[in-house]
């Protein structure tokens, strides 16, 4: 089946399966947030990004193999509700933003800086930091030696725009100028998106929207 990105609270997993690494989505509840199981082809190593709520789906879409890792994308609270009980139920260990890991109440393992690369078995992945939704959000990013780049965004893009920033003028400059420095200007517009909540989409997609969005300043 083509994988399109489009998931339900309560309903099935969309996958994405690459040559090198099989991508689960999954939405959940109250919030409709995406979660998303990374797991590399040649190895069987999994990796959650964000652990966001309903630890029985999520454990159940990561299966008896469990995950090596969790990656928590931002410290908001919508994004780490199944966060404890998932660790607990597999050991994993815990990755994030060091300047958002204070405010996530499951002690932060591995903290991330923007450059760092997370591994997952033979699959690395590199992280962006993101400053404006939060301080210390980062973004994951898949360049597939196969194809296109594959993009984790978090909250700080959306098909539309990026992420909220409160009418916060400063920090709206800090995350646009984030955006659009260290993944529109370094990535081609094939790379696909996916974000922390809703549908997928690629950075060519919304390119042309930039100045828009700089414009009316959210």
């Amino acid at each position: 089946m083509t994988y399109s990105g489009a998931v339900k609270i309560d309903g099935p997993a969309d996958v994405h399966e690459l040559t090198d690494l099989m991508i689960s989505k999954v939405a959940v509840g109250p919030m409709n947030n995406n979660a998303y199981l990374l797991r590399c082809r040649a190895t069987g190593q999994q990796l959650l990004i964000d652990a966001a709520n309903d630890a029985a789906t999520l454990l159940t879409l990561i299966g008896d193999d469990g995950i090596a890792s969790v990656v928590t994308t931002h410290r908001h609270g919508d994004h780490w509700q199944a966060l404890a009980e998932v660790v607990a139920a597999t050991g994993a260990v815990t990755y994030a933003g060091r300047y958002d890991a204070e405010g996530i109440p499951v002690p932060t393992e591995v903290l991330v800086e923007d450059g760092d690369t997370i591994r997952v078995g033979r699959i690395e992945l590199t992280a962006r930091h993101l400053v404006g939704h939060t301080p210390g959000s980062i973004a994951l990013v898949y360049d597939d030696p196969h194809g296109h780049p594959h993009l984790f965004t978090g909250d700080c893009l959306f098909p539309g725009g990026v992420g909220n920033t409160h009418q916060d003028p400063a920090a709206f400059a800090s995350l646009i100028d984030d955006v659009e420095t260290k993944l529109f200007d370094r990535l081609p517009d094939e790379t696909w998106v996916y974000p922390g909540h809703g549908d997928d989409t690629t950075l060519g997609a919304e390119r042309p929207q930039l100045p828009a969005w700089r414009e009316r300043g959210w």
